[in-house]
């Protein structure tokens, strides 16, 4: 349970830097006003400590319990599994050259 935790936090809290990276290129190229570095250090960490805790909460207990009863097991490629995070985190490096 704890890996399936991780993972669904990691490829959260890649798909969100890579839209954060995106609309701090976006802004930068149109020169609208950022906020400081260090404001949007404390965002993404309280983002980060906010995605893992909501995460948590919904896949342990009973929510879970009535998740697994309902879904059809589906056998899903274990490289889609791993490209998903790594393109997330890829892309996000590449938006935030271009800032």
């Amino acid at each position: 349970m704890t890996w399936a935790l991780h993972y669904i936090s990691l490829s959260e809290i890649a798909f969100y830097a890579l839209l954060a990276c995106f609309f701090a290129a976006f802004s930068n190229q149109l020169n609208i006003v950022k906020i400081s570095s260090e404001k949007a250090i404390t965002i993404a960490i309280i983002s980060i400590i906010f995605i893992y805790g909501k995460n948590w909460i919904r896949y342990n207990g009973k929510k879970r319990l009535i998740l697994n009863a309902k879904s059809k097991k589906q056998k899903v490629e274990l490289w889609k599994l791993i490209a998903l995070p790594i393109a997330c985190v890829v892309l996000a490096i590449i938006f935030f050259q271009a800032v």
